[in-house]
């Protein structure tokens, strides 16, 4: 059983975490040339929204902006088990000489992320892919690390993050969860 712990984000504070994360892409990328933002479903998707609206704000530029399901690519689903549920990818601009930045809201054993390397790889030959995440909490299984972080919050393996966005959850907060059985 779960049992929440501690607030460790408002909504403000998600506000200026992102902020700072859209200027820090806007300055690693020297602009937004050939610059695309990819949400990986579920939470990444209105973080990706969110940070082209703060880079168009900061910028003048639109980005284009997919939605990434990668369900299909998980290599942590048991065959016999589990069958994942497909969502679909959006993505109305090719990957290929693009400069493609996933988001997710936590980075935690890295395995979404080799998910997502590899559906967007299997989607044509980027540029550059980098990597942008509200929260990383540690506990990495493969040598994934994001270029952009809202918070490094250092965690046990007993405790859950969860990230509650106003588009998914209505309400806006990132909570830690500890398990107590």
């Amino acid at each position: 059983m779960l049992k929440e712990k501690a607030q460790i984000l408002d909504g403000e504070q998600i506000r200026r975490a992102l902020t700072r994360i859209a200027h820090e892409i806007i300055e690693r990328n020297r602009g937004t040339d050939k610059l695309m933002l990819v949400g990986i479903r579920t939470r990444g998707v209105p973080l990706a929204n969110r940070l082209a609206s703060l880079i168009k704000e900061i910028e003048g530029t639109e980005l284009p902006v997919g939605e990434l399901d990668i369900s299909l690519y998980r290599d942590d689903l048991s065959p016999v088990t589990e069958q994942p549920v497909l969502n679909k990818t959006d993505i109305s601009q090719s990957v290929v000489g693009q400069k493609v930045v996933l988001v997710d809201d936590v980075l935690f054993t890295g395995r979404t992320a080799r998910a997502a390397l590899d559906a967007v790889i299997d989607l044509g030959r980027p540029q550059r892919i980098q990597l942008a995440v509200l929260i990383d909490r540690g506990h990495r299984e493969l040598p994934i690390r994001a270029d952009y972080v809202g918070k490094n919050l250092p965690t046990s393996r007993r405790e859950v993050i969860e990230v509650r966005l106003k588009e998914v959850d209505g309400e806006e907060q990132v909570v830690i969860l500890e398990n107590i059985d």
